[in-house]
């Protein structure tokens, strides 16, 4: 599965310690053995290879050898052993460390690695979407919720928030954006962020398009929508797709709107969208449903083709939340102590996307393999074998 990935060369890719170290330790200096991103970086070693849980992330840890140690920065003790960080120690730190410096560190550098691997004159395609962590709820406390931006295609996350709960989302939807250079990138998400205020800010202060979908929480708009001449207009594009027991056929018809939609200002909309999906399951009825959307692209800034690809595409955001939940379980996870649970979640995106934007198509396999390696997990967060200032 290795050989996929190419030459595990660190030259390759941009080292991960100077990005970690931009996140503030929350400890007291009175009695700190191991440096904050000496820890931090166990742990993204430890779930490259697969870790789940925190007492996996010290047990890769104690499996390391005293060379793998010291390059990671784990200094040797005065009666010279050097040992990894405990569970007690891992924990502590996940629970207290800052999750919106860790998750700008992470997706600083998943954005700088994504951009490497893309390369120029490709518009960027991101989609916003949230999630829950189901294992975190506590019955004095609700579950975490976070919202994240994701790239489409090839999913790297580079931004995510704790949000509280989904209704939050929409509130949160600036901060996660604002750090991000959104110039000519095309965002999409669902209605929840269909918010006027949101969008006018997106193109006029971020200079970036949306596609936002437009559902029955916005009933006049939806209705608008809706009451389009799309008979008159021809299909423009059409996919079919075959899988897990069932056959999905989608077509896609655009429509050229004013500034205003049916006297309803809807900011900075060139193009109405409809996208009809007709799905076929194993000895179940056909189903068919039409999905409404706007964007600021104009006809020839963008083609059916592109649109149906970027509407679709939003939803590879679950594929990545597939990942997360199936290779790392990370709805079985029970961690809910302080930031620990989105910690967690942040380790889980680094390992997803850095597997990704390196041509892994299996992340459970790759895992697998560098579990069985774990000196392979370095070169791939662009770490070479010398500990230089970081170890001793």
């Amino acid at each position: 599965m290795l050989v996929k990935l190419g030459p595990l060369d660190a030259d390759r890719v941009a080292d991960l310690r100077p990005y970690l170290d931009s996140v503030p330790d929350p400890r007291s200096q009175r009695g700190r053995w191991y440096s904050l991103t000496a820890i931090l970086l166990v742990c993204a070693c430890a779930v490259v290879s697969g870790a789940k849980s925190i007492d996996e992330l010290a047990e890769w840890g104690e499996r390391a050898s005293d060379t793998l140690l010291a390059v990671v920065g784990i200094r040797r003790h005065p009666l010279r052993w050097r040992r990894a960080p405990s569970r007690t120690t891992i924990g502590r730190v996940l629970g207290t460390v800052d999750g919106d410096a860790l998750d700008r560190a992470v997706g600083a550098y998943l954005a700088d690695r994504h951009r490497a691997a893309t390369g120029p004159g490709q518009r960027q395609v991101i989609a916003v979407d949230g999630k829950a962590l189901k294992g975190s709820a506590r019955l004095t406390a609700a579950r975490r919720h976070l919202l994240s931006a994701v790239t489409q295609g090839r999913v790297v996350t580079l931004a995510q928030a704790e949000v509280g709960a989904k209704t939050n989302e929409t509130t949160h939807f600036r901060p996660l954006l604002e750090p991000l250079d959104l110039a000519d990138t095309l965002v999409t998400f669902d209605a929840l962020h269909s918010v006027k205020a949101n969008i006018t800010w997106l193109v006029e202060t971020k200079n970036a398009h949306y596609i936002a979908v437009i559902k029955t929480n916005q009933p006049t708009a939806h209705r608008q929508l809706a009451a389009l001449p799309w008979r008159d207009v021809a299909v423009q594009h059409t996919t079919t797709s075959t899988g897990h027991g069932r056959h999905e056929s989608r077509s896609i018809k655009t429509c050229g709107i004013a500034d205003e939609l049916g006297g309803i200002a809807f900011p900075h909309a060139r193009l109405a969208i409809r996208v009809h999906r007709r799905r076929k399951q194993t000895s179940r009825r056909e189903t068919r449903e039409s999905v409404y959307a706007v964007t600021s692209l104009d006809a020839h800034q963008v083609g059916p083709a592109d649109l149906a690809a970027a509407v679709r595409g939003h939803w590879t955001v679950e594929a990545q939340h597939h990942i997360r939940d199936v290779t790392f379980a990370e709805d079985a996870s029970t961690v809910h102590t302080g930031t620990a649970p989105r910690a967690m979640a942040t380790f889980r995106n680094l390992a997803i996307g850095l597997l990704k934007t390196l041509g892994a198509d299996n992340t459970a396999k790759a895992t697998r393999a560098i579990r069985d390696e774990p000196e392979r997990a370095l070169p791939l967060l662009g770490i070479t074998n010398n500990p230089d200032v970081y170890g001793t």
